[in-house]
């Protein structure tokens, strides 16, 4: 047994669970507040075009400047 390999993997092993300590002491933190969760917590994933709906019709002022009745 080579006790290089076995300090080397302990210390990968404690320096996983210190990540995963302080992501769960985020989550515990950010858990009282009220509002938009943070970023980091979401992940950042934004939608792209093609997932969103198709065909929508514009809405707003304008939105029937391209064509249509004068």
């Amino acid at each position: 047994m080579d006790l290089r390999k076995v300090i080397a993997q302990l210390r990968n092993e404690l320096q996983s669970l210190d990540m995963a300590i302080q992501s769960l002491e985020r989550v515990r933190q950010s858990s009282r507040r009220r509002g938009r969760p943070p970023s980091w917590l979401t992940g950042g994933k934004k939608m792209r075009k093609s997932n969103r709906k198709k065909g929508r019709k514009p809405r707003g002022p304008g939105a029937n400047a391209q064509g249509g009745n004068p």
